[in-house]
């Protein structure tokens, strides 16, 4: 029993040994991980915390634009983009702002709206919608240079037909008829044949001569 209470002695003084050497290490590392765990914690909370407001302000301009009111959808649409321009909220409200501007006449307001988008939106998808109604308004503003400046990107298989098909349309406004058809060509190739949409573009593809 002796000799037990010698060699659990001998370990204990061994811990203790170790423990003056080690136990600043040890407690850093203990430090480290909690700051860890906290910090992910911390995280997920500003995230969750960040979109519940974001959620809000877009209700708050998603009810704007159904009642057609431009004035109550400013403060909402102004605040998520600065306030939260990391949540999914803030383009899809930049989105419904810019259309409510250039519905309202605010071309220049509208277009900033749409690069925004462009800039920081972090959904591929919201930046070709973003692309897509921005070359549109360059179109209507005969800015056709800046237009299919804005379209001359590579993009998911589910826009290059309406991309196409706006090309087509630029160019068809700018007189170039054969480079129109041709754009128009890709567009109906890009474009679901079961899409009413697609008939559209076959009218003014037959309309520059059709296939030949």
């Amino acid at each position: 029993m002796a000799v037990y209470d010698l060699e659990e002695q001998e370990k204990l003084d061994d811990l203790k040994a170790w423990w003056q050497q080690n136990s600043k290490y040890v407690s850093a590392a203990v430090v480290v991980v909690a700051l860890v765990v906290i910090g992910v914690q911390g995280w997920r909370w500003y995230q969750r915390t960040q979109a519940e407001q974001a959620s809000v302000l877009y209700q708050a301009v998603s009810q704007a634009v159904r009642a057609n009111d431009l004035s109550k959808a400013k403060e909402p649409a102004t605040q998520i983009v600065d306030r939260f321009a990391r949540t999914a909220y803030a383009p899809r409200a930049a989105l419904l702002y810019a259309k409510m501007l250039y519905d309202g006449g605010d071309k220049p307001g509208a277009r900033a709206q749409l690069q925004w988008i462009i800039d920081h939106a972090s959904e591929d998808e919201l930046k070709a919608i973003a692309r897509f109604r921005l070359a549109q308004a360059m179109l209507d503003e005969k800015q056709y240079d800046d237009a299919l400046k804005t379209l001359d990107i590579k993009t998911d298989d589910a826009f290059t037909g309406l991309f196409a098909d706006l090309r087509g349309d630029i160019l068809a406004a700018m007189g170039k008829n054969a480079e129109a058809k041709a754009a128009y060509e890709i567009a109906l190739a890009k474009i679901d044949p079961k899409s009413p949409y697609r008939a559209f573009v076959q009218v003014k593809f037959d309309a520059l001569g059709g296939a030949q």
